[in-house]
């Protein structure tokens, strides 16, 4: 029997990232087993192969696995060394609107028409890129949920129409979520507590504000912290101090942001500057 060990890196509404690692050890086919919700696999390391009927799908690190909630399955291991992957649990409702029609069933309830489609490049970098800022805790929620669905993009493609939302011009959107933003900086906000705040979905909120502003709401929200703490350098002796205030995670978070977005680390700014 092969076992399983399973890590959760982000749980938010909007997404669930789990990095899950199997020894192997079983080489035949596991016993079946459903799908407890609707995934995107990610193999980065190692090989498995998925029996769904009388499909078979080879899993290895330029492939994307789809599991849909409810598919009854099971696993073997034909190569030994066994397989990591890292899984994204989506809600069907946000898959809906990310997901081109051409890889969806038809039906009113959203499911995968296919096991699997390849992935290029890019994509391998976004899985590595997206994994270690989990791990390494540099990625707040905002951050690895806008990264997330990045990466769900580009696995499966862009959607072309979108459904049109009442109420709000594109700016005023843009807008009101600056402002929100601003209110608070060292909040460590979630997509899902902004779309509500401002009344539209997730997935056109991280769309629109690209769109208008050129990047997207975690690099923005960042900006908004280090420009506050370029203004606040001179009041602060614990740097570290000024980092968790402004909702960094740690010193060497702050210190690693700033020295990018700046040249130098605050502590050589505040020499530099005449501060300290």
């Amino acid at each position: 029997m092969s076992h399983l060990h399973a890590t959760t890196l982000l749980e938010t509404d909007l997404v669930a990232i789990r990095d899950v690692i199997c020894d192997g050890a079983c080489r035949h086919r596991s016993p079946e087993e459903a799908a407890q919700s609707t995934s995107l696999v990610f193999p980065y390391r190692g090989v498995f192969m998925r029996h769904l009927g009388d499909d078979e799908a080879v899993a290895e690190a330029s492939q994307v696995v789809f599991f849909n909630r409810g598919d009854v399955y099971s696993i073997s291991h034909p190569v030994e060394g066994g397989d990591a992957c890292l899984s994204l649990s989506l809600p069907e409702i946000l898959l809906d609107e990310l997901v081109p029609d051409i890889h969806r069933r038809p039906g009113e309830t959203f499911a995968f028409n296919k096991q699997r489609l390849g992935l290029d490049a890019r994509a391998q970098v976004q899985v590595a890129l997206l994994r270690h800022s989990l791990i390494s805790r540099t990625a707040e929620p905002l951050e690895g949920e806008a990264l997330a669905m990045t990466l769900v993009r580009r696995a499966v493609g862009e959607r072309t129409t979108r459904p049109p939302v009442s109420g709000f011009s594109t700016q005023k959107l843009v807008n009101r979520t600056k402002l929100l933003l601003s209110s608070d900086l060292a909040r460590r906000w979630t997509l899902t507590e902004i779309a509500s705040e401002t009344g539209v979905s997730p997935v056109y909120l991280t769309q629109v504000f690209r769109k208008i502003e050129g990047m997207p709401l975690y690099r923005y929200q960042l900006r908004l912290r280090l420009a506050r703490a370029l203004d606040l350098l001179g009041s602060y002796d614990d740097l570290t101090d000024l980092g968790l205030e402004l909702g960094f995670s740690s010193h060497s978070h702050f210190s690693s942001s700033f020295r990018q977005a700046y040249g130098r680390t605050p502590a050589e700014f505040q020499r530099f500057a005449g501060l300290r």
